[in-house]
């Protein structure tokens, strides 16, 4: 076997696909999945009443969305273009570890935002986004400074995800990089406009099905080819890759270890990045709003859990692949190694992908990375819209703003900044900036507003002075602490010694642990003690929300008293504080049971004992987390259809076919109750005099 030179240079490597696949996936499928969701929305108006006209249905889905397709839409909302290639290529410089740190840097706080969540619908129902709770506590100084921390973490959220997958659309089809970047938020904005966070969570769905589905071809197809033949046969390649080109900070140099000193502090950056990105993401509030009380904790723990085995899976095994193949002649880059600007560009995966199904791999890394970026994307664009609307147009413009009104700045919002962010992406590409830089520093930025954010829904005595400075002060320390640091190891202030690992994890955990400190001190110098009730006396839904919490389109009958009614909504109101409680502490048992588990007990008694993989344990370790990945792939495709998927489909098959009598729209009040609602239907949740609607009811609660 040759030896492979060393990683230098430039990529001189053959797009395998003609330009022409490159601009059909991007252009022509991400339309015709625009029109397909446009025609859903529209369906859906005529059949279930689901008006996309009406602000909540267009932000919060009427807050009826159910358990299995929260957890399909919580998935979707980590499968960014970044994880699936970031996985990989940290994979091929780290070995093993990287993967697992990469994948234990996402499930912990994703099940923990479940308990961010379950507060929030707990305290204030109505919200639309987590700017308003803090708008609400703290007042307009500290919504503007948040909304600026909120607005910086979509950006470079945004940009992570476009500069990798700009990347890798013009290395697998020769498609020029500015072109993929700019063409990739078009379908995305059409079917946003059009159909708000409904059509985000139905596109959600379809995009992680078409994903599970082809990762699980890979995991089968690595194994399948001559090349590798079997997963010991891949530890053998992996044990004769360390002997070629040892890892420094590794145990023995080995890629079959969890002693990576690199991989773990990957590991602290990315876990406090992703905590960021997650709390700080007003999209993952808009999905917790969006789904009905009993959902928002199972939905997050069972996304949040399954989601594990997609980068740990997936990068462990297509990594592998990439450095045990590397020496062979149907490797891209042979008869060299792959340089660091392809392996930071995200290179790896489609690399793995080409050598071991040719052609077919390189479509199919393709078409997952179109998927993941744009249902990531559409997430990100609806949060943006949704602070634009509500928090800038609605209190500073236009304080009484209609349904008509908000629609068109949320319009507005989409448009603007799908456009903004490929414009920030392309001046990224041109300074030299690619998707590994990114990955490591994101939570520089990301970091400064986590505690700050998690005391206003958690703590009562976090003061506004507290809530205001802390952030800023944190970012402060952050930037400075990243920079000095990459001055100090790399000599000097520069795209390569800020892209470091080192500087960007120290950087990373002054940004989002400095503000505890700051928040506490300022907070002890004048503590407050908000009473939670203050957060229900705003009314920030357009419409009435019913008991249940979700938006009501029908309502009592005149022959009801208001007094009965009066006392039925208390005596429900009660029993539902009751039952979300008991879902908040389900919540924080799982968030920290998650995080022990994945972060804690399994991998650093590993890191501790310098242990080295053996055969079996490795074939174990790659079994195991194939077969996780495929239970992922079943829960996020059939979960969701036997979860009110199928009977919502039935209703929309009588609503077309004309046998059922459908609700379009609000109800007047002196009209009486519509009993034809089915309890499936999204704008059932409200309370009706039927047998049918307290059956409803009780279903939510």
């Amino acid at each position: 076997m040759s030896t492979l030179y060393v990683r230098d240079g430039i990529s001189t490597v053959q797009p395998p696909l003609p330009q022409a696949v490159g601009y059909i996936v991007v252009v022509l499928i991400g339309i015709m999945i625009a029109l397909v969701m446009m025609l859903v929305t529209k369906i859906l108006k005529k059949t279930t009443g689901e008006d996309n006209k009406k602000t909540e249905m267009f932000m919060t889905a009427n807050r009826t969305v159910r358990t299995g397709l929260t957890a399909s839409a919580v998935i979707s909302s980590w499968l960014w273009s970044t994880a699936l290639l970031g996985s990989s290529f940290v994979g091929y410089d780290y070995g093993v570890a990287g993967p697992f740190w990469f994948a234990a840097g996402c499930s912990p706080m994703i099940v923990f935002f479940a308990l961010l969540g379950i507060s929030c619908k707990r305290k204030i129902p109505e919200a639309h986004t987590s700017l308003e709770v803090v708008r609400i506590r703290y007042g307009r100084t500290a919504h503007i400074v948040f909304m600026i921390l909120c607005l910086i973490n979509n950006i470079f959220a945004c940009a992570n995800m476009l500069l990798g997958a700009a990347a890798v659309i013009s290395a697998v089809s020769g498609m020029h990089i500015i072109a993929a970047t700019f063409l990739l938020p078009v379908g995305v904005t059409v079917y946003t406009f059009v159909g708000g966070i409904k059509a985000t969570f139905l596109t959600d769905y379809f995009h992680t099905a078409v994903i599970l589905i082809i990762a699980c071809y890979f995991s089968v197809k690595a194994f399948s080819s001559d090349q590798v033949g079997s997963v010991g046969n891949l530890f053998e390649l992996l044990k004769a890759a360390a002997e070629r080109h040892p890892v420094s900070g590794n145990q023995n140099g080995t890629y079959l270890t969890m002693t990576s000193k690199s991989a773990i502090l990957f590991g602290i950056l990315h876990t406090c990045g992703n905590f960021g990105l997650v709390v700080m993401d007003t999209s993952y509030f808009i999905k917790a709003f969006s789904a009905s009380p009993a959902a928002v904790v199972p939905g997050y723990t069972i996304g949040g859990i399954a989601y594990f085995a997609i980068p740990w899976a997936l990068g462990t095994v297509m990594s592998s692949v990439a450095l045990g193949l590397e020496n062979q002649p149907n490797f891209p880059t042979y008869p060299r190694r792959m340089t660091t600007s392809e392996v930071s560009g995200g290179l790896v995966l489609p690399y793995a992908a080409i050598t071991i199904a040719g052609k077919g791999g390189a479509a199919a890394v393709l078409l997952m990375t179109f998927m993941a970026v744009t249902s990531t994307l559409s997430a990100q664009v609806i949060a943006v819209s949704s602070i634009l609307s509500f928090d800038v147009y609605r209190e500073y413009f236009n304080k009484f703003a209609t349904d008509r009104d908000l629609i068109r700045s949320s319009h507005f919002g989409v448009i603007f900044f799908a456009a903004f962010s490929a414009g920030f992406s392309t001046m990224l590409h041109y300074v030299g900036i690619d998707l590994g830089w990114t990955l490591y520093m994101l939570g520089v930025v990301t970091c400064p507003g986590i505690f700050p954010m998690v005391f206003t829904v958690l703590w009562r005595r976090q003061s506004k002075a507290a809530a205001i400075l802390s952030p800023i002060l944190g970012l402060t320390t952050g930037l400075a602490v990243w920079l000095g640091t990459a001055a100090h190891f790399g000599g000097e202030v520069s795209v390569a010694s800020t892209g470091e690992v080192l500087p960007c994890m120290y950087g990373t955990v002054a940004s989002c642990f400095s503000p505890i400190l700051y928040s506490v001190l300022i907070t002890l110098l004048r503590p407050q003690n908000y009473d939670w009730a203050d957060f229900r006396k705003e009314k920030l839904a357009l419409e009435k929300l019913d008991s249940d919490l979700t938006t009501s389109h029908v309502h009592y009958s005149p022959g009801r008293s208001e007094k009965n009614s009066t006392e039925d909504g208390g005596h429900i109101a009660a029993i539902q504080s009751k039952e979300l409680k008991r879902w908040g502490r389900i919540a924080a048992v799982w968030s920290t049971a998650t995080f022990l588990g994945h972060w804690v007990i399994w991998p650093l008694p590993m890191y501790g004992s310098r242990y080295v993989f053996e055969k079996k344990f490795f074939i174990a370790w790659v079994v195991v987390a194939i077969i996780w990945l495929w239970g992922t792939m079943l829960v996020a495709i059939f979960y969701p259809l036997l979860d009110g998927g199928i009977q919502q489909v039935q209703q929309v098959y009588k609503g077309m076919t004309g046998k059922a009598e459908i609700v379009t729209g609000s109800v007047d009040t002196k009209q009486n109750v519509d009993t034809s609602i089915s309890p499936s239907s999204p704008s059932a949740g409200s309370i009706s005099e039927s047998p049918q609607g307290q059956g409803s009811k009780s279903e939510t609660i």
